[in-house]
């Protein structure tokens, strides 16, 4: 026998009886984001390297350790599977001159790859949807993402998931913060882990992301970026402020909150929960004025978020919500002629737009109910011979209140019958 295949560390299979409740997900942020305006972009798996190199920045995890990129053998070109979404959104936004009519408001949903320490919600191949607005500089279009989430929560069925929100200033301001930043942890330099130290001089802002209990009280003394900012970027924060609670939408102030890619600017948020342990971020994003003119384009102002579908998907079962994606209807079927009138009876109810599935492979009338109740179907269509010859079929109730029930009925009537 043939040795078997294992799927590849971090890359998963997602099965039949997990899909329909990943489907909902994937259904529901689309209607929630057609509300808001939202048109759909299809963007590729793979990208230029070095698109990722400068618009997520050399110094971020992402680039420095996750990334899986390679040389193409046939022409040299150094290419990268997408570790996330918003730098290929902002490549075709250029590439195609999508702005030139105006503002877009763009989503995109499919999966990322990085090369991470796989834990539960956390894996190589993940899977995003992602929301990205363009040309609208204010603080209107920042608090309508969060706004926007908020409704999906509630859509889903999710009420555990809280919103925290920063604004890490302009470029001018957070460079004059850096060196502050700087200076204050070289004093305490004593206390830094390898990660800190590591990071003090390319990218002193991810420290106050540290996770490292040991510097917690380093990090809460340090100097607060909100303090220094100017009266523009305190304005356009208290706008967004005021929109959320204009919204009804609750929001928790996190200095610390710096979000981990180099484009943000201004506004950043997440949103998270306690029911994930320490994978309790569900969305997080934020504006990012300066990223399409790096990339290429025009000075563009631009915001955006990304939305972790495992993480929600892990949520939706903590709270036990459900899907299904069983047949409405199982034809059983037993004889010559039921058998040749089975799938003609199938395509009149799916014509019908009911989902049905059709008994193959024969066997007694036990053993096909057997079939039909493994299948979670509500109705069982049932055809013998004399029930062909006649031009009609046994409907039995499978499931509900009158489980057990069945009547006979013209093949022509069935599909209004069940929908009865």
């Amino acid at each position: 026998m043939a040795d078997k295949f294992q799927s590849i560390k971090g890359f998963y299979d997602i099965l039949p009886g997990q899909t329909a409740l990943w489907q909902k997900l994937e259904r529901t942020a689309a209607d929630v984001l057609a509300l808001y305006g939202y048109r759909y972009i299809h963007l590729p798996l793979v990208e230029p390297t070095g698109l990722y190199v400068r618009g997520v920045g050399e110094t971020t995890d992402i680039v420095e350790k996750e990334m899986y990129s390679w040389v193409d053998a046939l022409n040299g070109d150094r290419l990268t599977l997408r570790p996330e979404g918003t730098a290929g959104c902002v490549r075709a936004v250029v590439e195609h001159s999508l702005t030139y009519n105006g503002p877009q408001r763009l989503w995109y949903a499919g999966p990322m790859f990085r090369h991470e320490n796989v834990q539960k919600g956390r894996q190589r191949q993940f899977h995003q949807v992602g929301a990205e607005a363009f040309g609208l500089d204010g603080p209107d279009v920042d608090a309508e993402q969060m706004v926007m989430l908020a409704r999906l929560w509630r859509s889903l069925g999710l009420s555990d998931v809280a919103l925290q929100l920063n604004t890490i200033g302009d470029a001018a301001e957070r460079a004059a913060y850096r060196q502050t930043l700087i200076t204050y942890f070289e004093r305490h330099a004593a206390l830094l882990d390898e990660d800190a130290r590591r990071r003090l001089h390319s990218n002193p802002l991810r420290i106050l992301d540290s996770k490292n209990p040991v510097m917690q009280e380093l990090i809460e003394n340090a100097p607060k970026l909100f303090e220094t900012l100017g009266p523009q970027t305190r304005a356009h924060y208290d706008g967004v402020c005021q929109y959320l609670s204009d919204a009804g939408v609750a929001y928790h102030f996190n200095p610390r909150l710096v979000r981990g890619l180099d484009y943000y600017n201004r506004t950043v948020f997440e949103w998270v929960t306690t029911r994930l342990g320490s994978q309790g971020t569900i969305a997080g994003g934020g504006r990012y004025d300066a990223l399409v003119e790096t990339l290429g384009g025009k000075p563009t102002p631009a915001c955006g978020f990304g939305m972790g579908m495992e993480r929600v998907f892990l949520l939706l079962q903590e709270y036990g919500v459900t899907a299904s994606d069983a047949p409405e209807v199982y034809v059983v079927n037993l004889g010559e002629a039921a058998q040749r009138l089975a799938p003609q009876v199938a395509e009149q109810l799916r014509d019908a737009g009911i989902a049905v599935a059709v008994h193959a492979g024969g066997g007694s009338f036990k053993s096909q109910f057997k079939k039909a109740d493994a299948s979670g179907a509500r109705f069982a269509v049932v055809l013998g011979d004399e029930e062909a010859a006649a031009g009609t079929a046994n409907l039995k109730m499978l499931v509900g209140a009158g489980a057990g029930e069945q009547c006979t009925v013209p093949v022509a009537e069935l599909a209004v019958r069940i929908r009865a």
